[in-house]
C-alpha cells in the first residue's frame, strides 16, 4: 500500500496546524515574559490604607495641584550629609510657606526602616530635618493638608548608591 504525502495546493495539513499552534503559544509566552519583566522592573505601586477615602480626596488634591502648577510652584527634595532638604518656591522664586511639613520616608517594599521627620523652616525658606538613610531604594512623601492653594503633596522615589541591606 502506498500513500501520497504531497499536499494539494491550498490544502490545510498537519504541518500548518503545528505551525499555527507554535506561533499562537509563542506569542502568548512572549507577551507574558515581556509583562513579567516590565512589572518586575517598574514602580511597585501606591499603597493606601483606605481606598474609598483616597478616592474621595482625589478631586480636591487634583484641583489643588492644578492651582499650584498654575502659580508656578516647583519643589525639590534632596538628601545630603544626613539632612533632608525640602524646597518649594512659587513662580517668582519666593519660598512657599508650608507651615510644619512632615516627611515620611521608607523602603518601597517590606515596610521596614520607616522614618517620620518633622521638617523645620530655615532662614532661606527651605525646610530641613535629620535623616539616616542606608544604601538602596527609598520612597519619600511630604503631605501638607492646608496651604494657601490647598493640600500639598510631594512623592519622590530615589536610590542611594551602595548595596542595600
Amino acid at each position: 500500500m502506498t500513500t501520497n504525502s504531497k499536499a494539494r495546493p491550498g490544502e490545510f495539513t498537519g504541518r500548518h496546524m503545528w505551525l499555527f499552534i507554535v506561533g499562537f503559544f509563542g506569542v502568548i509566552i512572549a507577551v507574558n515574559i515581556t509583562m513579567a519583566v516590565v512589572s518586575a522592573t517598574s514602580w511597585t505601586g501606591l499603597v493606601v490604607k483606605n481606598t474609598y477615602v483616597a478616592s474621595q480626596e482625589f478631586e480636591e488634591k487634583r484641583i489643588a495641584h492644578a492651582a499650584q502648577l498654575e502659580a508656578g510652584w516647583t519643589s525639590s527634595l534632596t538628601h545630603a550629609g544626613g539632612t533632608a532638604l525640602l524646597s518649594v518656591v512659587d513662580g517668582a522664586g519666593n519660598p512657599v510657606d508650608l507651615g510644619e511639613p512632615v516627611l515620611q520616608i521608607n523602603r518601597p517594599v517590606g515596610g521596614h526602616d520607616d522614618q517620620t521627620i518633622a521638617l523645620v523652616r530655615q532662614p532661606d525658606g527651605t525646610y530641613a530635618g535629620p535623616v539616616s538613610l542606608g544604601p538602596g531604594v527609598w520612597e519619600a512623601r511630604v503631605n501638607v493638608p492646608a496651604t494657601a492653594l490647598g493640600p500639598f503633596e510631594l512623592h519622590d522615589r530615589f536610590r542611594i548608591a551602595g548595596e542595600a541591606q
